[in-house]
């Protein structure tokens, strides 16, 4: 799809078409996580869109934990730099708030299903946002090395048993998740874990939970540390994106297991930032189009071990691209994996992350 024939595509979308030529190139730069997911991006749609459009070049930023402060800063300075942004949909809602991501209509702007349903029915209850378009569905979970363990954990709680599991720990340093589960394994009901993390008290329990394995947690920023870690024997039992344990277990065939009690759900996606050129915005919703299109979102599934947002993708999910295994049963939805979940409050951290992300970082340096 030349830039000429772009112009059609951005009409239906009510955008001013570019007033670059055909050949003329144009580079930009999205954001998104690194490592094996974003590898995935990279094959299913990035390089397919570039070959169709020889003049479009993309770098990639690793920044997208970051996202929100980056965001934040650049509006403060006046100077965008960045063009597409992968966040989770928490942050997606933070930055539509706050005016710093673009409102999407779904149905204008985005490829119907093959069958003609509308983008908005086909991605259903997972935009969680006006302004966030789902890619996929991923959780944070546990991997381990049975090999260093006498006994192999069987529920999440074990991370905080150190005399039947001695070994480092692998946490994200960040409060999500990790509060979730402190609460969870201080005996608070499921169905009551925010009602009483948004308390003081309730704050203060999950912590005091926390100190209890403080001192044998190894602290990771980015998703590839903890396979990492457990490959290299530094830490016996961690949390990360499964994506990352699928790619570390199938794909490098480390001593890896998966342990999925307590998983939690969360949702990956795409978001636009508020004030972008008209030019450089209609190849970014061109891009777009293409990119989570039922087609994509199901290639996607070929390299990572996500679930596709989009409905009419979940029966393409076939094997993997390079291993030929059949990747359903890889997925954090699939039924045996799914026994004991946790969905991942959107709404509420969208509310409370800056708060805690400030406590969790001071209870860090203590």
């Amino acid at each position: 799809m030349k830039l000429k024939t772009m112009l059609l595509t951005t009409a239906a979308f009510g955008l001013a078409a570019p007033a670059l030529a055909q050949d003329d190139p144009i580079e930009l730069t999205f954001v998104s996580w690194g490592g094996a997911y974003q590898n995935s991006q990279i094959k299913a749609y990035a390089e397919p869109y570039m070959e169709m459009n020889p003049n479009v070049s993309i770098i990639w930023d690793e920044s997208s934990a970051d996202a929100v402060t980056k965001l934040r800063a650049m509006d403060e300075a006046g100077n965008l730099t960045w063009d597409l942004v992968d966040v989770v949909a928490a942050d997606a809602m933070r930055l539509c708030d706050e005016g710093l991501a673009m409102v999407i209509d779904a149905d204008t702007m985005l490829a119907p299903a093959p069958d003609g349903t509308p983008a908005s029915e086909d991605f259903g209850d997972l935009m969680v946002s006006e302004c966030f378009i789902p890619q996929i569905v991923y959780s944070t979970t546990f991997g381990y090395r049975g090999d260093l363990l006498e006994t192999a954990p069987t529920q999440v709680c074990d991370i905080f048993d150190t005399e039947t599991f001695p070994g480092r720990r692998a946490l994200e340093k960040r409060p999500i998740a990790n509060m979730e589960w402190a609460l969870i394994c201080d005996g608070v009901p499921i169905d009551e874990v925010y009602d009483v993390l948004e308390t003081e008290d309730g704050v203060a329990r999950a912590f005091a939970k926390l100190d209890t394995i403080k001192d044998d947690v190894v602290w990771w920023s980015a998703g590839a540390e903890t396979p990492q870690l457990l490959a290299d024997g530094e830490v016996v039992i961690g949390s990360t994106y499964n994506g990352r344990l699928f790619s570390a277990i199938e794909e490098q065939g480390q001593p890896i297991e998966m342990l999925w009690d307590w998983q939690m759900f969360d949702l990956d996606g795409w978001i636009v930032p508020a004030g972008l050129d008209e030019d450089r915005l209609a190849v970014v919703m061109d891009f777009l189009y293409f990119a989570t299109d039922t087609q994509r979102l199901a290639d996607q599934a070929k390299y990572i071990s996500y679930g596709p947002a989009r409905a009419s993708s979940a029966p393409l999910v076939g094997q993997h691209a390079e291993l030929g295994i059949d990747m359903a049963p890889h997925m954090p939805t699939d039924p045996a994996n799914a026994q004991n979940t946790f969905l991942f409050n959107y709404d509420w951290w969208a509310s409370y992350r800056d708060d805690l992300d400030a406590q969790f970082q001071a209870w860090l340096l203590q």
